[in-house]
């Protein structure tokens, strides 16, 4: 059986319909900051559970609530959630951790090391500069974790 998660960041208060149709029919959805406005997240609550974390440009009263970072424990992997990967304190290894999300950099990547996978689903919000309009899925296993970067937008 098949856990789907969708990973998100960088929406900046916007949720494109290309990016809610990709999330669609996923089990859990990670939102990895800069989140934007609180009617995102609220817009994600209706495809799917949601955790989410709080980027450097979520300021505002409504931000409050969410943390800087999460571990979350889903399909029985362990999952790492922060906004700048630079700002990682932990070591994933020695704490067992299975993905490492994150955002900020608006660059969709995607690399294992020691085990680990580390993904940023880019940036799914308004376009910056001439980097792409991504976000990501990543199919759990009991044996492999699978994740895939989409493209929402062109030109």
């Amino acid at each position: 059986m098949t856990f789907r998660i969708g990973v998100i960041s960088d929406t900046h208060g916007l949720l494109r319909p290309e990016a809610a149709h990709c999330l669609a029919g996923v089990d859990h959805i990670i939102h990895g900051g800069d989140i934007g406005s609180p009617e995102i997240i609220t817009a994600l609550r209706c495809i799917a559970p949601v955790t989410a974390i709080r980027g450097n440009v979520d300021t505002g009263g409504w931000a409050l609530p969410y943390a800087e970072t999460e571990l979350v424990r889903l399909a029985g992997r362990a999952i790492y959630v922060l906004h700048d990967l630079k700002t990682l304190q932990i070591d994933p290894v020695a704490h067992g951790i299975d993905l490492i999300v994150s955002g900020h950099s608006h660059v969709p990547g995607m690399e294992t090391v020691d085990g680990v996978l580390y993904l940023n689903p880019g940036s799914a919000g308004p376009r910056r500069f001439k980097l792409p309009v991504t976000l990501a899925t990543v199919d759990i296993t009991r044996d492999s974790i699978e994740p895939s970067i989409l493209s929402l937008a062109s030109g």
